[in-house]
């Protein structure tokens, strides 16, 4: 492996385990009804590559399930991101 594809995998790793743990302190946040992490700041995470972490942790924690733009904006955001890998690869 190259030096940028483990950049690459470690980037990813990182920013998955962010969006998942964010979709946790999000859930936690609003059962204790605290302050809550902003949706821009959810969506954000995913859109710089943690779809799979921001789609999990929303399973995990079931929440944000009943949003519709979560529920079929992340899983979305997922596909387009493999669509671009998918193209950017095959470059």
């Amino acid at each position: 492996m190259t030096t940028l594809q483990w950049i690459l995998i470690i980037y990813l790793s990182t920013i998955n385990l962010f969006a998942f743990t964010l979709m946790g302190i999000d859930k936690e946040k609003a059962r204790r009804g605290a302050w809550r992490i902003p949706e821009k700041h959810l969506f954000l995470s995913v859109i710089l590559g943690g779809s799979i972490g921001g789609i999990l942790g929303m399973q995990f924690f079931r929440h944000k399930t009943k949003h519709w733009y979560f529920k079929y904006g992340f899983p979305l955001i997922f596909l387009l991101q493999v669509g671009l890998g998918l193209f950017l690869y095959g470059r």
